[in-house]
Order: C-alpha cells, then structure tokens, then sequence
C-alpha cells in the first residue's frame, strides 16, 4: 500500500474513532481543558506570592507582633504589640508614617484580666503628650487603683492621620485578642485622613474601593502591582510637594472643601458606612463598647478658610457675629454661631456637627453607648463655650483635657458596670480622680516636649500662613531642651531622650526628677526589666535603701533575679520583716549561692529562731570570704551562746 493510501486509511480510521466517542466524554474534556486554562493564571499568582513572601518583598501586615519583654519587636516573645509599620496599610504616597504608641499585652490573656482597646486618630494617641498624657493613660493609673485585684491592660491603637478606614481595618484583629471592652474616640480625621475624602491618599472616594485595596494589601503580589504603577504615575516633583510641611499638612490634597459640596456630603456618607460596619462586627462579636463624641475649639479658634463663593455666608463673618454675641453675653446664640462658623470652615480639620449626629444616629441602631465629651468639655468651660480652656490648638485636649476625656469613659464605665470582675476598693470618685491625676507619669522631658510641639505646630501651616522649620529657632535654656528637641527631629528616641534626662537630674544631684523621668518611661515599659533594675542600683549607690523597694518589687514582678531578691531580703531584714526577709534570700541564694553578704543575712534571720542553722550560714559566709569581719564576730557570738553554762 503507497504512504498516501496509508495516511488516508489512519485518517479515515480517526475520524471514525472519535464520531464514535460518547458525547459526555467530549464534553466532560472540554470542561477540564477550560478549568486547567482558566487556574493557570490562579497557581501563576500562587507561585509568584510564594516567591514573593519566600524573598521577603514588602511587608506582612501582621496587625500584631510578638516581643520577649514588651519592648523589642522579635519573634518569640510572650507579649503582643500593634506592628509600628501598620499605617503603611492606608499610607502610600507619604514616606514618613505615623506609628501607634508603644503598648504591649499579654500573648495569653490571663484569667485575672480586664483588656480595653482604644481606637481613633491623634486625640486618642493623647497628642501633643503622648506616649503617656492620654486618656489610655488616665483610664489605666483610675482602674489599677480602684481594682488593684485585677491585671488592668489598656491597649492605645490610636494614631496620627487615620480615620475610620483605618478604624475598619483594625477591629476584626483586635476582636482576636479577647477584649473586655473597646472605647473609640473618632471622627476629626474623616476628610484629610489616610484615603479620606479631601486626602492627598485618597482612592476617588468609592468607600468599597478603599476597603478592598486595604484588604488586598496582605498579598505581596498585589503590593508589587501597587508599587510598580506608583513608580510609573509619580513625578520627582510632585512627591518633592507632598513632603514639604507637617504631617498636618502633607495628607492634604484637597485643601478646600466647602459646606454641603459633594466631598463634604462624601465625608458624611464615607464615616457613617464605615461606623455601620465597625460597630456591627463588635456588637456580633458581643464586645462591649463606647463611643465618644468629637469636641473642638469653638470659641477661640476662627476659621482656617472663608468661602465667600458658595451659598452660605463666610464662616469670618459668623464667627465675628459669634463673638459679639458672646460680648454681649448672649452666651447660648454665641454657642450656635461658633458652631455654625466651624462648619463652614473649608479647612475640615475639625470634624463638623454632622459628624456628631452621625455617631448618636448610628449607636442608637446598634444599642451602642455614648459618652458626650462634647457637651462635657462645654460643661467645664467658662460660659460653656469651650476654648483654649481645655484645647490647645484648633481640636487637641490639653492635659487636663485628656484628664477629663478619661474620667467621662470611666464614669460611663461605672454607669453600665462595663468594669473588672474584683472586688473594688470603695472611696470617694474625687479622691479616685485626684490620685489618678497626681500620681500621673509625666515628666519635665515630658512637659518641654509637649509644649515644643504646640508651639511647633502653631508655626506652621495653617495657623501661619509662612512655614519655618521651628526647632532650628528655638532657644534652648538647657539639656532637657536640647533632648526634648533632639528627639521631636527623630535625632533620638524617646526611651534614649528619658535615660539621658534622667542621667543629667541624677549627675546635677536632682533625685526627684531623676525618679519622674525613669518613673515615665518603667510606666510605658512595665516588662522591661532593666529599667527598675537600673534605678535601684543608682539609689544603691546612694544608700537610699526606702526609695530602692517599689523598683526592686517592680523588677521583682517581671522576673525574679539574684540582685532584686538580695536586695529586697535585705531591706526586709533591716526593718525587722524576718520572715520576708528569709523568703527573698532564700530565693536569692538559688540564683547565687557564693555570695557572702546573702549567706550572713540568711544567719541573721535565723539567729533568734535557730542558732545551729544560722550557724551553718555564717560558716559559709566565712568559707567564701574569710575575712568577712561582721560575719567572724556573729560566728562567735552564735558559737558562745551554744556553750553550755
């Protein structure tokens, strides 16, 4: 047979195999081709993201990081923080990101537990005095004095520049860590806050758009997308603009927004479908929360920008109205004015009254409760129109602002017994606030701090119209100005800032503020254990023995150790606690048993109770250090008394 006759023979047999196959064999194929072509770029994606974690591009995103000691962020550790780098989820245009306030909690909640997470932007960071001038700060000294029974944790996941999609983003995380309660103070950021309506990262103000791209920033692959077209849009010269300023005013983009706009209204509509869902997932979580309204400078803060353009009268020209109605003391029409004038300011750093009513409207839907600070701050100030009373710049609380933000959580916290399980210690709610407040952890480096970033803030955009870089004018009087200074240029850290300045009190002879600077920063690193260790040896060195045992228990509750349990069973011996005394050196000896001062104290002890064992001590002593004269002379005088008359 020729090879042409052949290939149409196997032609004709090939036809006739496949006209003789089942149809749902074919079709079944067809099927499996499609799905294979279609998973294709599926398991592309896959090993690409595997690629991509297996190299170590991007970031992770875990919302929290495990620490050996609260402190230093490494795998391994028992107690969890928020990620520093979280912001990068909301923050892409920026180079500098704001950064939560360093708080740890346990990994494993403890039975004896009461966990309360705050939420919302740099109000409840407690900016200008943070770390520790915060109403975190305040609910946490008032809880632990009245439930000294209970663990107190008060996890501040507050931060500069986010708003409520960052809000969003976080909640289903700390959800995770079992909390007892979550507080949210928010609102003011809703315009010019990361991927808010008038900011410079905003994503065209679609509030599903936003959300997933949140959601999509746990995948590398997505990250490599984002940053790839970033490269490809941005010009060296748009991003040198957005650099330039503040914080304030680099998440600027659009700069104006006007009363009743369309970005104004998608402002409104971006919060409250935001809060919906916020306030859902805690509510289905059966979490207990509270939710506080926003206050701001009413009275002695004018208006940033004046539209004279649109439909509504200048905000200028309301608030002069306000003022003189308030000359006059029409004190309640100079109230409305004020407020009227805020909400026509087009720079919306202040959050407008719909804000408020948008947070009763959706609390109410949800069961959710209210604490009103705004009324509260209008309550305890002059005329009840509040001002730079209890504000220090156009929405930030003073001290004692954050002070009274605190005590209205705590009181609505009493009010629907939202509280720890321990018996509490009874006595007079002013007796509680006034110790809260005395006993507060803020330092000298901490007062010139704070006060440096007010008048910082103050001259710059939009309270001057001229921008200087302030700390390069300011005049510094001494070191603690100079620290203060060093770390708001991020020259320094603020643990460095409070060792330095509190090496500098204790070098000039100044114990008490030596003890207030190491005091503030052992309050916001209650884990590490270096820090009361490092006071002790310094009073040590002093023979200031009374001031050494608070540190020595406080060094003692992290972790037990050969100097702390000496220490603390030699002050016990020396004020006649025998029994105290016995048990910390006892416990120290374990640790070291060589040292002769541990060995002639454990003779002490039990020289009145035991002569035969507190003679076996101060042999040791002697065996160790043979010319140990006090523990030679005790030696005798034990041997002298076992004699028989």
């Amino acid at each position: 047979m020729s090879r042409k006759n052949r290939k149409k023979k196997s032609s004709v047999l090939y036809e006739g195999n496949r006209n003789n196959l089942p149809s749902s064999f074919i079709q079944k194929n067809y099927i499996i081709a499609h799905l294979v072509l279609l998973l294709i770029p599926v398991l592309l994606f896959i090993l690409l993201e595997i690629a991509l974690r297996i190299s170590d591009y991007g970031r992770s995103h875990e919302q929290w990081l495990e620490s050996p000691n609260g402190q230093y962020v490494q795998k391994g550790g028992n107690y969890l923080l928020l990620n520093p780098d979280i912001a990068c989820k909301y923050f892409h245009v920026l180079r500098t990101i704001p950064r939560p306030v360093h708080v740890a909690f346990d990994k494993e909640k403890k039975p004896d537990t009461f966990r309360i997470f705050i939420l919302g932007g740099s109000s409840a960071v407690g900016f200008p005095y943070e770390p520790n001038g915060s109403i975190a700060s305040y609910l946490l000294d008032r809880l632990s004095l009245v439930y000294p029974g209970s663990k107190v944790e008060v996890v501040n996941c507050g931060m500069t520049a986010i708003n409520s999609y960052s809000l969003r983003d976080l909640v289903p995380g700390i959800l995770d860590q079992k909390p007892d309660l979550i507080l949210i103070y928010a609102g003011h950021n809703e315009y010019y806050g990361a991927l808010g309506a008038g900011s410079i990262e905003s994503l065209g103000n679609h509030r599903f758009l936003a959300n997933l791209v949140i959601s999509l920033e746990k995948f590398r692959t997505f990250q490599l997308i984002r940053n790839a077209l970033a490269r490809v849009g941005k010009t060296d010269s748009a991003e040198d603009k957005v650099q330039a300023g503040t914080l304030m005013e680099k998440v600027v983009q659009n700069k104006y927004i006007t009363y009743g706009s369309d970005v104004y209204k998608k402002g409104l509509t971006q919060f409250e479908g935001n809060l919906n869902d916020i306030l859902r997932m805690i509510t289905d979580a059966n979490v207990p929360v509270i939710i506080g309204t926003l206050t701001s400078n009413l009275k002695d803060q004018s208006p940033f920008v004046s539209d004279s353009s649109s439909q509504y009268p200048p905000a200028a020209k309301i608030f002069i109205d306000a003022n003189q109605a308030f000359y006059q003391q029409k004190y309640k029409i100079a109230d409305s004015l004020y407020r009227y004038a805020r909400d026509l300011d087009a720079l919306r750093f202040r959050a407008p009254g719909a804000i408020n009513a948008t947070i009763f409207r959706t609390a109410e839907k949800y069961g959710v409760h209210v604490v009103d600070i705004d009324s509260a701050f209008n309550a305890h100030s002059p005329n009840q129109i509040v001002g730079n009373n209890l504000i220090i710049d156009h929405l930030h609380p003073s001290l004692q602002g954050y002070q009274l933000m605190g005590r209205m959580f705590f009181d609505k916290m009493e009010e629907l017994h939202y509280l720890p399980d321990t018996a509490p210690k009874y006595f007079d709610d002013k007796i509680q606030d006034s110790l809260t407040v005395s006993n507060f952890k803020f330092s000298k480096l901490d007062s010139v701090i704070s006060n440096f970033k007010i008048r910082l803030i103050k001259k710059n955009w939009p309270f001057e119209k001229n921008r200087i870089y302030y700390p390069d004018y300011i005049k510094l009087n001494n070191r603690i100005d100079s620290l203060a200074i060093q770390f708001i240029k991020s020259e320094i850290t603020w643990i460095d800032a409070h060792l330095l300045a509190g090496k500098w009190h204790y070098d000039h002879g100044n114990i008490d503020q030596f003890l207030k600077e190491m005091d503030a920063l052992i309050y916001r690193y209650p884990y590490v254990i270096e820090y009361p260790d490092y006071v002790s040896e310094k009073l040590l060195a002093m023979q200031k023995y009374d001031h050494m045992y608070g540190y020595l228990l406080k060094s003692y509750s992290i972790n037990p150790g050969a100097f702390s349990t000496k220490w603390l069973g030699t002050i016990e011996l020396f004020n006649g606690n025998i029994q105290a005394a016995r048990k910390f050196l006892n416990e120290s000896l374990k640790f070291n048993n060589r040292d002769s001062q541990i060995l002639y104290n454990l003779a002490l002890t039990y020289y009145n109770m035991n002569k035969t064992i507190a003679l076996e001590f101060v042999d040791k002593a002697i065996a160790v250090e043979p010319d140990y004269k006090k523990a030679v002379e005790l030696r005798e005088k034990i041997v002298s008394s076992l004699k028989p008359d």
